[in-house]
């Protein structure tokens, strides 16, 4: 069943319940009311019949019985009665009898069967039916007549009490069975306002179930349902989100294997070309050298991309501990122990740095600069002469460490993806240098552990200049 017909079931009955309770007992109430009147009237009517019969003789007790039912002749054929039948008689004798009302059978005015409760002081009443639907209201009492108990009973219509009742639960009926229609619209009409956002909100969640994932109820009520609505909205928006990134994850991891694989393809091809060569075919001296120092290179190669992919990994899934080192001792050591083999390709390291520690994890920071400063040499030109400076600022939090060349600079639409695993700016060049693209990402990674950020400004055939803000905190 429907919450809306569940709703309108229940208004029904409970409309039912207290309408019909409520009218039934008003009708109730009303119809006992008007009984008690008529039982009252009567019971007037009759003693006023006998104290008539006592004036009429002009005694206390009647000596003959015939002189009662004479009276009572002459009251029925002078005067206007309120009775609609007269019955009075002994144990033996029945002395007068007269009725108005519609009943052939006698059964109204038939002689009382139980007299022990009758006598001179009181009397008693009771509800007969008539022919039809006539109700009558019959009181019985007795009186001395001499030495003789007579028995007097006179029946009173009350059918109009009866007519009034069924006429007021006829209109009952009727005014219930419109409460009834009525109480059926509204309520389904208001449970079909008070259910619209939850069918909304039901038509939301099956077309997320079917894959429509920007789907959303847009439900403004100030109520619980609206409130439940905008959380729902926002379980689906964080919904829609996790999977746009996990789709992005899923399109980087497949960009990622699929570029780790046609960087390995390159250097494993050359390796088993020039092992296959050696190990097949007689080659003289320089030829051997030169297939072994192709397979060397190529090997070196293929284990720099195995360490930066370790390295990257190991940033990714392991805790690292910070510890108090100076950053500008890192540097120093670094410089100097590179500047002798960067000579040689034409380059002169520079560096700058202020006095202080900081926590840091000092392996991955050699990694990092590092790698910056191998990137800086390879966006080196072939003519002229390259300068490399790396300067370290101490902040309030850590560090900053900024590594400047003068080499060609990057184009605009370059600097927001130098960052991606296997991005080069220049294909050709950084794989004739044994690049792979992945010494930037495992920058990023590094700047990431320490709670840092990395920035980038360049220019084309001007130079390079790296910002990074490492903030592990000073101790």
């Amino acid at each position: 069943m429907k919450f809306r017909t569940k709703v309108v079931v229940c208004m029904i009955s409970i409309l039912s319940i207290i309408f019909g309770a409520g009218s039934s007992a008003l009708i109730l109430n009303s119809f006992n009311s008007a009984l008690d009147r008529e039982k009252k009237s009567a019971i007037q009517s009759y003693e006023m019949i006998l104290n008539t019969l006592k004036v009429v003789n002009g005694v206390e007790a009647w000596a003959d019985s015939k002189d009662i039912s004479n009276t009572i002749k002459e009251m029925s054929t002078q005067r206007n009665t309120s009775w609609a039948g007269i019955h009075i008689y002994t144990e033996k004798n029945e002395l007068y009898k007269d009725g108005k009302m519609k009943d052939k059978s006698g059964s109204l005015l038939e002689s009382t069967k139980s007299k022990k409760n009758v006598d001179e002081k009181s009397c008693i009443t009771k509800v007969i039916a008539g022919n039809d639907k006539e109700k009558y209201l019959k009181v019985s009492g007795a009186l001395k007549v001499g030495k003789e108990k007579c028995y007097l009973d006179v029946a009173y219509d009350i059918s109009p009490i009866y007519e009034e009742r069924d006429k007021l639960q006829q209109i009952y009926y009727e005014v219930f069975a419109i409460m009834i229609a009525l109480c059926g619209i509204l309520s389904y009409s208001n449970s079909f306002i008070m259910t619209r956002p939850l069918v909304r909100l039901s038509r939301t969640s099956k077309a997320i179930a079917a894959g429509n994932i920007s789907y959303r109820s847009r439900i403004k009520t100030k109520d619980e349902i609206g409130t439940m609505a905008r959380e729902f909205d926002k379980m689906a928006d964080k919904l829609e989100n996790n999977i746009i990134e996990l789709k992005d994850t899923m399109e980087s991891q497949n960009q990622f294997i699929g570029n780790f694989t046609h960087e390995l393809k390159t250097p494993m091809t050359s390796i088993i070309g020039y092992a296959d060569l050696l190990r097949s075919q007689a080659l003289t001296m320089d030829e051997q050298v030169e297939a072994a120092n192709y397979i060397f290179s190529e090997g070196k190669r293929l284990e720099r991309l195995s360490l930066k992919l370790l390295d990257i990994f190991v940033t990714e899934n392991s805790e690292v501990k910070l510890v108090l080192v100076s950053p500008g001792k890192i540097v120093e050591q670094l410089v100097e122990n590179l500047k002798a083999d960067y000579l040689k390709r034409n380059i002169a390291l520079k560096y700058n740095y202020e006095k202080g520690v900081c926590l840091l994890e000092p392996d991955l920071v050699r990694s990092l600069i590092i790698n910056l400063m191998d990137n800086s040499r390879k966006a080196m030109t072939d003519n002229g002469h390259g300068i490399i400076s790396v300067e370290v600022k101490m902040t309030d939090n850590g560090c900053s460490i900024i590594v400047k060349d003068n080499g060609k600079g990057m184009p605009p639409e370059a600097l927001q993806h130098i960052t991606e695993a296997f991005y080069r700016v220049d294909k050709s060049r950084s794989r004739k240098q044994g690049g792979a693209g992945l010494g930037l990402a495992l920058c990023a990674k590094i700047v990431e552990v320490h709670n840092g950020d990395i920035k980038f400004e360049s220019k084309e055939n001007e130079g390079t200049t790296v910002t990074v803000e490492l903030k592990g905190g000073r101790a």
